[in-house]
């Protein structure tokens, strides 16, 4: 049985490539067809989780995502997506645009399954995945421990989100600079660093601590670990401000068969991949979407069935893809005063950062560490401990300690006043579509 399935399995992913033969992607890359955008067309057959793959390329490069339409009904796949730079500037870089040409049309891009979406086995860092409790002081003591352990953090991202905390780090051996290969030396900074999420109880709380030599995409993995992790579960009905809440509606269309999705939300950078990273974890195929972002809103419409073929079949079904959406959208949700750390890498230096930090009362709601050219480049966001706005003679205090030029404020957070949201008749912007045969129809892209 078991080499009939690895056959089987031989001749599905033969039968890919034959089909990727035989329809390469296209990638049509237009600075003319919009006045203050650039317009990125991909064609290319269609496959469970291409949309992701797509959407993954943009993101890294850090571009922003101002309007989107997809469409992968049937056996091919077609998306338009407006992009710009972070100043809001039409992408003119030709290495850049060169770079995206060559990563989406290369199959390199695509081959790989969904489930290890940029994995790329490394000899030049271990890769610790850590899930725990949130608390204050706890990037503190897990930087303070691998530097205890001669473990120099090259490059970090942690979230914490609804009372738990999730972080994958790549580390180097303090002494080669490279990876750690050791068996006994990984089993004790495991058991340790476990530890110290258990906290000072001793209790598991969920706790985990996985070391690897290789690491899928970051931001996709820590996804997959607090989706795993049922982060989305509300603990309360105090948790979550109504009017920080997305706006999450999902609704059956009988006529087609489809699920509907609508979101609508404060729009962010990233706020397209972590909800298409979402639905494709829970197993959604997206067929058609409508993604508009308009100052500071952005609205998505999705239409969706499983994997199996089926909408969404039931209220608790309907309910878990809501929490879902919400919980992928607040993840990132950057709460707190930002502050960004740029200077000379060293060991230990994340642990006397993070220390500085808690001995001043200030806890830690996402991290990004990184390390370029021998420059440790870090941004923090933090909150006061007690939940009061963060007291601007404790940051002075904190920049005299680290220094001015090293430690710099990117500007103090303001509570943002949405309108309450009104219901409305649904309404389907993509309703024309199922008559339409092209994206041209829609005056989106040049005949």
């Amino acid at each position: 049985m078991a080499i009939d399935m690895n056959f089987s399995h031989d001749i599905d992913d033969e039968y890919v490539k034959l089909i990727r033969r035989m329809n390469p992607t296209r990638v049509v890359i237009d600075n003319e067809a919009c006045k203050d955008a650039t317009v990125i067309r991909v064609d290319s057959a269609n496959k469970h989780g291409i949309l992701l793959e797509v959407v993954q390329v943009l993101t890294d490069l850090n571009l922003i995502v101002t309007k989107a339409y997809i469409s992968c009904d049937g056996c091919w796949f077609m998306d338009v997506f407006n992009v710009t730079d972070q100043d809001g500037n039409k992408v003119t870089d030709e290495g850049v645009l060169d770079y995206i040409k060559r990563s989406l049309e290369s199959d390199s891009c695509f081959a790989s399954s969904m489930r290890s979406v940029g994995v790329k086995p490394s000899v030049d860092y271990t890769a610790i995945e850590l899930i725990g409790n949130d608390r204050q002081g706890l990037l503190s003591e897990l930087s303070a421990v691998l530097t205890h352990l001669k473990c120099n953090v090259v490059h970090a991202e942690v979230w914490t989100h609804n009372t738990r905390a999730a972080a994958v780090m790549h580390v180097t051996d303090d002494e080669t600079g490279s990876a750690i290969t050791d068996l006994e030396r990984l089993s004790r900074i495991k058991g340790l660093l476990c530890n110290v999420l258990r906290g000072s109880n001793n209790r598991t709380n969920g706790a985990k601590t996985v070391v690897s030599q290789g690491i899928t995409h970051i931001d996709r993995r820590l996804h997959q670990m607090m989706f795993a992790d049922r982060d989305y579960e509300l603990l309360g009905e105090d948790l979550m401000d109504e009017k920080q809440r997305p706006n999450v509606k999902v609704v059956n269309w009988c006529d087609i068969d489809y699920s509907v999705i609508t979101i609508r939300s404060k729009d962010r950078p990233k706020l397209l991949f972590d909800t298409i990273c979402t639905l494709t974890d829970m197993q959604y195929v997206v067929f058609h979407a409508n993604v508009v972002a308009e100052g500071t809103e952005a609205y998505q419409e999705y239409y969706i069935r499983h994997i199996d073929g089926s909408p969404v079949k039931s209220d608790a079904e309907k309910q878990r893809v809501i929490q879902c959406l919400e919980a992928a959208i607040r993840r990132r949700v950057s709460e707190g005063l930002k502050l960004e750390l740029c200077t000379t890498d060293r060991v230990g230096l994340l642990s006397d950062v993070t220390r500085i930090f808690r001995e001043n009362s200030l806890t830690v709601t996402r991290a990004e560490v990184s390390t370029k050219g021998g420059k440790a480049i870090n941004t923090f966001y933090v909150r006061d401990a007690s939940g009061y706005p963060v007291d601007s003679k404790t940051i002075d205090s904190i920049r005299d300690l680290i220094g001015q030029t090293i430690l710099k404020v990117k500007g103090s957070p303001k509570e943002q006043k949405q309108g309450s949201s009104q219901d409305s008749p649904t309404r389907f912007l993509f309703g024309g579509l199922f008559r339409s045969r092209s994206f041209v129809n829609f005056g989106l892209i040049r005949s």
